[in-house]
């Protein structure tokens, strides 16, 4: 319960130095939100995304999963996409990856069956894996993860592109912008990948599996 406590008495006192600082913050979220990101990150608690970006309330819309994954089936993903570009019209989707993932690094090992629901989840990072196993195989278990890490971003970058969502935004000329990012939990940076998001020249993935 002191960690319940906790939260609370922490709310209270950033509701105090908001209010300090600008007094009419809660009023304006009141008003509604206007972003300029979509961030699609990680689960993991290291990672907050408005702590790692510097942004405040009402300036990146966010989607969290385990392993920040862009699924083509995910539903929920899909439901805050659409929000995202079609209501909100957010200029810029952005996939965030972390090193020291404990989702990519489980990719990388054989299900032990004690996970049922997050093995399958993480059946689509094994794809990734095994799609680029030779260039995996070359490095050692440390830089494999971190390889995975930036393949996986990329690869989930590339499904978005793929998405009647975004493909329709961009007939419509909509400016919209992807990006794939990876987070170091080492020294906080922030780093970004290069990813081609030309539907036209993007190869059809694989989008169901373990």
């Amino acid at each position: 319960m002191d960690a319940i406590k906790r939260i609370f008495e922490n709310n209270r006192a950033w509701v105090r130095e908001t209010m300090r600082q600008d007094p009419g913050f809660f009023q304006r979220m009141l008003k509604g939100q206007s972003p300029n990101f979509l961030f699609i990150g990680c689960s993991d608690s290291r990672v907050p995304a408005n702590v790692i970006t510097g942004t405040t309330g009402g300036e990146m819309f966010v989607h969290r999963n385990v392993a920040n994954q862009a699924i083509p089936s995910d539903l929920n993903m899909l439901a805050v996409l659409q929000y995202a570009v079609d209501v909100l019209k957010v200029p810029h989707v952005v996939v965030c990856g972390h090193y020291g993932c404990g989702g990519v690094k489980a990719a990388l090992e054989l299900p032990d069956g004690q996970h049922e629901l997050v093995d399958q989840w993480l059946g689509h990072v094994r794809q990734v894996r095994r799609r680029h196993h030779a260039e995996l195989a070359s490095l050692d278990a440390e830089a494999q993860a971190r390889r995975l890490v930036e393949l996986n971003v990329i690869e989930q970058v590339q499904h978005l592109a793929m998405t009647s969502v975004v493909r329709a935004a961009r007939q419509r000329g909509q400016d919209l912008h992807l990006w794939g990012w990876v987070y170091s939990i080492g020294d906080g940076l922030l780093h970004t990948l290069e990813v081609n998001t030309a539907v036209d020249e993007v190869p059809e993935l694989a989008r169901v599996g373990a």
